[in-house]
């Protein structure tokens, strides 16, 4: 997209990239639509319901709009996390991110937990794992909200929030169509189509992509390589004003990915091509239980979602408004994957992951000379399910496991599978092969109500005191089930100790909680250049009503209820904001203290639970420099330190004391410079090379050194020409310009029997793109 030399300053100052996070504008997108605003040199956005300048807002917000998100060349949310500091997002499968904000990750697929980090869409929050990610395309920003945020988002913010905005209908004609090939077989076609007037306008976008898989699958069963893409997105939006005080909003979103296989490679398995090696070739085949049973032959996912949402605003009076949010969202996902990173039958696994979600919200805001604010309610009910079925051959599985059988490997080295054998030593040859399968379901039906309030006193010219609090109230009912076959081979009730029959029975439970979630702020104008301010705020976790199955003292299936006790943090920060001619700073240092600190426990049964390891504390900083050397040159570097741990009196077990938190990086830093400069006759060139850097990360609590991932630094880069006054581009990208080897996720489900498994995450990237625009 063009950079107007007239507003290059305001551009660059407004993406965290630039290095002051631009406030975003409404917080969560929840009120109006249009983007930030800018005068002259500032941003004005409205991150607390009313327009302000970015540096006299009190809260951590980074703010990218689309234009710049695609002079980066960014494609996804995981990619976008390199370069916003205190965030990270690791995109395992489309079905599972791990979102992390200073230090804390969001990632449980289990529909009796809830998440920490906000994910909002349109102004909703639609947090639930399975069911949030999704293609991001014809954006007006991605707002990145730091710190607990219970007054202004809701109750899932504990640690902080990504809003997702996407550009709103406008008056006049417009449409974009973009058209990309790269290596791997990419390619993406991408556009719009907005047409209107001010008082009705309408627009269509879309998003193909598609990619064959970086990671080479050996198996003969298996038509695509790992890590496959093919996603679509489309999504029409309606705006009506029928009147200049009311604005009416409707957006229907859909959805779809059709992925191919995570490559979970084992650290310990050989394949036919040699010894185990994450950045090797896979022999992962799946089994015959998907095939016959769930209908789906090859790994990977399928997995749609469908969202409508509906927002309205009406100002009533000079100085009132009224806002109200309404959306319903809905997904429906399968994904079948190789969980022992091998090619033997061993462990073989599913989900089945649906649920639906509808919320409403209700907001008047104030704005007056020495007061402004807002209060309102929020009503979100959810329903969902996570359905995991097993699969393994009885004989492989107990040599994998436990090497029954002397002498006889799981793997041999040429790839081949000798404990094939096994089902057919042990029953003297009377049966070759014991196909095992189970299925577990955990179920959630959650409902919350909150009621808010927030408000800002203007103390004088240089003092402003914010003080907010929501009033909440949670509904959690949680449902279990299990079918386990009992084991020919063992005699046992089921071939995998510790896993329990519920004998054709749901077992449910449910708790109702109450919470007061408070925030205060204070700015000080200490100059028009600079500000300073303070936060003091708490941020919720909701506890876990968890429910699965055991065996009382007469074998018979009873529920083994455990309720996890809700997380605390409060949030202590303080910081300062410049901006003075073409230099804008920021720096902020912040302090979390959590009681009650969940974190996700692998079973041995291979599935997860969730424990409260007591204490934990992070402590961190953030600093961000801008310079706009020249019209068409500006420079950006941006840091963060993270000390994030579980406390040494953990109350899990010594292994969790002192801990680092699961994939946060000690230290994370990003840099480069743009340049948008006219080369005549209505042309103009640009580019953005950019470097970014994350130190070790550890993919699991308690850490281990052999399921983590050193520190990675990344080359990347976007560069082209714009000509005929920017109707046609063309232009190139790369990304991991180095092919820098890293691990993108280490350990997983075969961790917990002993057998780690590997994902190697994106090699180099790059590929050229033609753009064409109707203005």
């Amino acid at each position: 997209m063009n950079i107007r030399y007239a507003s290059a300053r305001a551009i660059f100052l407004s993406t965290a990239l630039a290095a002051v996070p631009a406030m975003a504008e409404e917080a969560g997108g929840q009120a109006g639509s249009d983007g930030a605003a800018q005068a002259g040199n500032q941003i004005v956005v409205t991150a607390q319901k009313i327009e302000q300048r970015a540096q006299d807002v009190p809260i951590t917000i980074s703010a990218l709009r689309g234009d710049r998100i695609e002079e980066l060349g960014v494609g996804d949310l995981d990619e976008l996390s390199n370069y916003i500091p205190g965030l990270n997002v690791q995109e395992q499968s489309a079905n599972n991110p791990g979102i992390v904000i200073r230090g804390v990750t969001s990632d449980s697929g289990s529909a009796q937990q809830g998440p920490r980090v906000t994910l909002y869409y349109n102004g909703v929050d639609i947090s639930r794992s399975r069911g949030s990610y999704q293609s991001i395309y014809d954006l007006d920003r991605v707002e990145v909200i730091k710190g607990p945020q219970a007054t202004l988002f809701g109750t899932a913010s504990a640690v902080g929030a990504i809003s997702i905005v996407p550009a709103r209908p406008e008056p006049g004609l417009s449409a974009e169509l973009t058209g990309g090939y790269g290596n791997y077989d990419y390619t993406l076609l991408t556009g719009y189509l907005n047409a209107g007037s001010d008082q009705v306008a309408g627009r269509i976008a879309f998003e193909w992509k598609r990619r064959d898989g970086y990671v080479e699958n050996l198996s003969a069963s298996q038509e695509d390589e790992l890590y496959a893409l093919d996603n679509l997105g489309l999504r029409g939006s309606l705006r009506v004003r029928p009147g200049p005080d009311f604005t009416i909003d409707l957006v229907g979103t859909f959805d779809r990915q059709r992925n191919g296989g995570t490559p979970f490679i084992s650290g310990n398995f050989p394949t036919e091509a040699g010894p185990a090696d994450p950045f090797g070739p896979a022999n992962l085949g799946g089994s015959p239980f998907s095939r016959e049973v769930l209908g789906k032959d090859q790994l990977g996912l399928d997995r749609e979602i469908y969202d409508l949402n509906l927002t309205a605003e009406y100002r009533f009076a000079d100085d009132w408004a009224f806002t109200t949010v309404n959306g319903y969202r809905e997904f429906d996902s399968l994904e079948t994957f190789d969980a022992d990173g091998s090619a033997a039958w061993f462990l073989e696994f599913a989900e089945i992951a649906e649920g639906w979600q509808f919320s409403h919200e209700g907001r008047f805001s104030y704005s007056g000379m020495d007061l402004r604010g807002s209060f309102g309610w929020n009503v979100f009910t959810e329903d969902g399910r996570q359905n995991v079925p097993f699969s393994s051959e009885e004989g492989i599985f107990l040599q994998c496991a436990a090497g029954v059988v002397p002498d006889i490997a799981c793997v041999a080295p040429d790839g081949s599978v000798p404990a094939e054998q096994v089902t057919g030593l042990l029953t003297g040859g009377q049966v070759a092969q014991l196909p095992y399968q189970s299925v577990f379901e955990n179920q959630g039906q959650n409902d919350s109500y909150s009621v808010f309030a927030d408000a800002t006193w203007i103390a004088t010219r240089a003092l402003e005191l914010t003080a907010g609090v929501r009033l909440l109230w949670e509904d959690r009912q949680s449902g279990y089930f299990a079918e386990v076959a009992p084991s020919v081979l063992t005699g046992g009730p089921s071939l995998i100790p510790g896993q329990t029959d519920t004998n054709g029975r749901t077992f449910t439970a449910r708790e109702d909680f109450f919470d007061v979630l408070p925030r205060f702020n204070a700015l000080y104008r200490a100059s028009p250049d600079l500000n300073f301010y303070a936060t003091v705020s708490k941020g919720r976790r909701s506890a876990v009503v968890q429910l699965g199955a055991t065996r009382d003292e007469n074998g018979i299936a009873v529920p083994n209820y455990q309720l996890v006790p809700e997380e605390v943090v409060w949030n202590y920060e303080l910081g300062a904001k410049l901006s003075r001619g073409p230099v804008s700073a920021s720096l902020g240092a912040y302090y979390l203290d959590y009681s009650g600190f969940q974190v996700s426990v692998i079973q041995d049964d291979g599935t997860t639970r969730t424990e409260s390891a007591g204490s934990a504390s992070n402590l961190g900083i953030e600093a961000e420099l801008a310079v706009q050397a020249a019209p068409w040159l500006s420079l950006f570097a941006n840091g963060a330190y993270i000390d994030a741990k579980v406390d040494e009196d953990s109350a899990l077990a010594d292994a969790y004391s002192g801990a680092r938190f699961r994939l946060q990086p000690k230290w994370q830093a990003a840099a480069g410079f743009t340049i948008d400069a006219p080369i005549g006759e209505g042309a103009r060139f640009f580019a953005t090379p950019s470097v970014t850097h994350r130190s070790r990360i550890y993919f699991e609590l308690p850490n281990n050194p052999v399921t983590s991932q050193g520190s990675v630094t990344l080359l990347n880069a976007r560069a082209g020409i714009a000509f005929a006054r920017d109707r046609f581009e063309i232009a190139g990208f790369i990304r991991n310009a180095t092919n820098e080897d890293y691990l993108l996720d280490a350990g997983n489900t075969g961790g917990a029997f002993g057998y780690p498994t590997f994902i190697p995450a994106e090699p180099r990237f790059y590929g050229i793109e033609l753009t064409a625009r109707l203005f």
